[in-house]
């Protein structure tokens, strides 16, 4: 090689020692493409000297554009340099092994988690099981309360058939003449105990005219009146009435003179209390009303049911 071929070559070492100071450095994690090869910086052995002048021919006029671009790009500030690092990324550390005192722990957890599950799905049936129970409860409840309530109206049916009836009747007397009387039966099947009795008679146009509600005058007793007790089919004389007790209620000829053309109407009416004995002591007790016409002729007289309806009611 003569003294051109070594002049070129030191000016190509020195173009390509200057690229190299002047190239920006890369990332860390820059793959091997990225990175010069050494291969192509040093040739083989075997080229010629030929080729190893050309090859530092073509690089010393790469060097010369390179610092050219570099001084171009130094003059314009608009490059910036950072010299070349490189990391290095620590291995990750290796988990360290279980002891026995973790592993009975987890076994313990996991234990624990599969029975708390279990007895909430047991607690959940238990809890469905006592609603459907309950439901049973309730319908059964009301299927006595039902029953209960049948029973009740059907004992007090049978109160109500079996319970005495005291019903108000007239007969005519047979030992006097144009005489009747009032008679109390007892139409049920029970013993009936009558404990009051109470009349009045009064003299008006027509039954219209009689007050809307029954009007009783009080009656003071020296000696309590005995209760009368009536079996099913017996009966008790309440009232007698006959055409002197007509001239006794007229206080004048002018008006039993208007009651035997009909002008004006004499009313008997009255009320038995009694209460049957078969229920129990402090039940409610029984009522029944009762009116009557005396129709009063010149000859002849008679005494028929008659009045309004509150006058004949029964309880």
């Amino acid at each position: 090689m003569g003294f051109k071929g070594l002049a070129t070559l030191a000016v190509g070492m020195l173009a390509v020692t200057q690229a190299l100071a002047t190239v920006p450095s890369k990332p860390a994690s820059a793959t091997g493409a990225n990175r010069p090869a050494a291969s192509h910086m040093t040739a083989p052995h075997s080229a010629t000297p030929h080729s190893t002048a050309l090859s530092s021919s073509g690089a010393a006029s790469s060097a010369a554009e390179d610092i050219n671009s570099h001084s171009a790009t130094s003059e314009g500030g608009t490059a910036d340099y950072q010299p070349p690092h490189i990391t290095v990324a620590n291995p990750p550390a290796a988990p360290a092994p279980w002891s026995w005192q973790e592993q009975v722990a987890w076994g313990a957890n996991i234990v624990l988690a599969i029975l708390g599950y279990v007895g909430i799905m047991m607690c959940v049936s238990l809890l469905k099981k006592i609603g459907r129970q309950t439901e049973y409860a309730e319908t059964a409840a009301n299927a006595a309360t039902a029953s209960a309530q049948a029973a009740l109206l059907n004992a007090q049916s049978v109160v109500h058939a079996e319970r005495p009836w005291i019903l108000i009747s007239v007969e005519s007397s047979r030992s006097q003449e144009n005489s009747f009387t009032v008679v109390a039966t007892n139409r049920g099947k029970t013993p009936a105990e009558i404990i009051s009795t109470l009349e009045r008679t009064r003299i008006v146009v027509d039954e219209r005219r009689l007050p809307a509600t029954p009007e009783y005058k009080a009656v003071k007793l020296d000696s309590p009146q005995v209760p009368v007790i009536l079996l099913s089919g017996e009966f008790t004389a309440i009232q007698s009435f006959s055409r002197e007790d007509v001239k006794e209620l007229c206080d004048s000829e002018e008006r039993l003179r208007r009651i035997e053309t009909w002008e004006e109407k004499l009313y008997l009416y009255g009320k038995i209390i009694y209460k049957d004995l078969i229920s129990p002591p402090g039940s409610q007790v029984h009522e029944t009303n009762w009116c009557c016409w005396y129709i009063h002729g010149r000859q002849n007289s008679g005494l028929v049911m008659a009045g309004p309806q509150e006058y004949n009611s029964h309880t």
